[in-house]
């Protein structure tokens, strides 16, 4: 039984799914908008949120944390522009639209972008 197990597989290996991740968190960050298959929304949103939290408080530990989980561009866009944003919003802070099934593969779609 798959009771209390976290997360998706994209049926990739831990690595690769890291990276997969990490590119579409960077990919959001940088543009505000990415259009995905619905799981791979619903799976970096919470990851999104909180790392818009960080960016929130400010700080230099916080600052650091951000580039250890993405890179230096997408953690200054993060301070400087998106955390400012939201300064009176608790959370949610992205929205997820869900879009008609891809023909190619009937895979469903989705744009995450902020609110």
């Amino acid at each position: 039984m798959r009771h209390l197990k976290k997360g998706r597989k994209f049926k990739r290996e831990r690595d690769q799914r890291r990276a997969l991740l990490r590119s579409l968190i960077f990919s959001l960050i940088k543009y505000e908008k990415i259009k995905t298959t619905e799981a791979k929304a619903k799976e970096i949103r919470p990851i999104v949120e909180k790392l818009i939290t960080k960016a929130k408080k400010g700080g230099l530990s916080n600052y650091r944390l951000l580039i250890s989980k993405i890179n230096i561009q997408a953690a200054k866009k993060l301070v400087k522009e998106i955390g400012p944003r939201y300064k009176e919003r608790k959370g949610g802070y992205t929205k997820i639209i869900k879009l008609p099934k891809r023909k190619t593969d009937g895979s469903k779609m989705a744009i995450i972008k902020f609110v």
